[in-house]
């Protein structure tokens, strides 16, 4: 286990890791400019091609978060009521309190089979990062500019076209919009003082308009809200570097359903429902750091051995040409040849490292832009 652990930890291994996942996200990204004319022909069809492209990017995250830092997830929740999460259209409300978060709420997807097909609501500049948010453009995820007059009809129009989608979907929202921070949770008190509302102890006030609109324009086509919360145990901080280099964590979710149709359709009421949800999840946690376990059952959820099947498909499909490449290196001798390639390498180094850099907390959004689009 210890010399495992240690070749975890290694750059050649992490440069693999990379370059599977560069060279296959830009092979697929290429495959999904290649559906554009099929959108025309055949929408529904292009959609579930683009579903199928998607998991296979999305799920090479999963594997790394699953069976490469072999980080466990405990799952609290009703064991009646998960036999319906994969077989319903549902909005997801996550806490927004670490790193990892999003890689969790993908690993929660893919466990119920709707990773492909999951959306999100994400600010405008991520569609131009390589990858990720191309492979998003294609998924039909949600933008947004954070400006609520410019949002309120491209945000309404984006989700209204998510209402006859042919696969399940999860709508994973983070109602909070950015990332817990001391400095960011200290703001958010003082407009909760300001504004008459309980104060919170673990989260930041949830941005209301984001939550509403979606509601009431997926109202008809989404079955429920999943409230989510998310801890881990021993007080670990875990990052995707730290999952990079093959660090386990042991992660505990709880999860509990609430229909749709109990939350109220009017504004006004529907942001005062959220607070009182954002509560209830502070009392969640509150009684996790008490405890160390969130309220009711857990559920035995086994992991699904696709995500890592797709990861060896491409894998060994790309080590072929990684083979000959090396084998000329060594044929040829080149000193030119040679260094462009090691700084090929770096390249390509930098950039995964900067793509894990945008899931740093230190780098999340500034917090109490009065322009944002999801602000109260």
């Amino acid at each position: 286990m210890g010399l495992l652990r240690a070749l975890k930890s290694q750059f050649l291994c992490h440069l693999f890791i990379c370059y599977v996942f560069l060279l296959s996200g830009l092979i697929i990204n290429v495959l999904q400019v290649c559906t554009l004319p099929l959108w025309v022909i055949d929408k529904q069809l292009a959609r579930r091609i683009n579903c199928r492209l998607c998991y296979s990017i999305a799920s090479q995250m999963v594997v790394l978060l699953e069976w490469w830092s072999g980080t466990e997830c405990t799952l609290y929740s009703d064991p009646q009521t998960t036999k319906l999460y994969g077989k319903e259209n549902a909005i997801v409300v996550l806490n927004h309190n670490f790193e990892i978060d999003f890689l969790c709420g993908w690993t929660f997807c893919e466990r119920f089979g709707v990773l492909g097909s999951s959306k999100v609501l994400a600010k405008k500049e991520l569609a131009f990062v390589p990858l990720i948010g191309w492979m998003w453009y294609f998924l039909e995820i949600v933008f947004c500019k954070r400006k609520w007059e410019e949002d309120r009809k491209t945000v309404a129009q984006s989700l209204q076209n998510l209402r006859n989608y042919p696969e399940n979907f999860w709508f994973l929202l983070h109602c909070e919009g950015t990332r817990f921070t001391e400095k960011k949770h200290q703001i958010s008190m003082q407009v909760a003082e300001s504004k008459g509302l309980p104060k919170l102890k673990h989260h930041l006030l949830p941005r209301t308009k984001g939550f509403c609109i979606t509601v009431n324009n997926l109202r008809g086509a989404v079955s429920a809200v999943y409230d989510s919360t998310l801890n881990f145990r021993n007080n670990e901080t875990p990052t995707l570097l730290g999952v990079l280099n093959g660090k386990k964590y042991h992660a505990d979710l709880y999860v509990r359903r609430i229909p749709l149709e109990t939350i109220p359709d009017d504004e006004v009421e529907c942001s005062a429902w959220l607070h009182k949800l954002y509560q209830e999840k502070d009392e969640f946690q509150e009684q996790y750091y008490q405890t160390g376990r969130f309220p009711g059952p857990t559920v035995s959820l086994p992991q699904r051995p696709w995500a890592l099947l797709n990861w060896l498909f491409w894998a060994a499909l790309l080590l072929y040409p990684l083979g000959l490449l090396v084998m000329r290196l060594v044929g040829t001798g080149s000193w030119v040849t040679i260094l462009s390639t090691v700084a090929l390498c770096v390249a390509a180094s930098v950039c995964v490292r900067w793509m894990i850099g945008q899931t740093e907390i230190e780098k999340g959004s500034s917090y109490g832009n009065k322009g944002s689009a999801l602000n109260n």
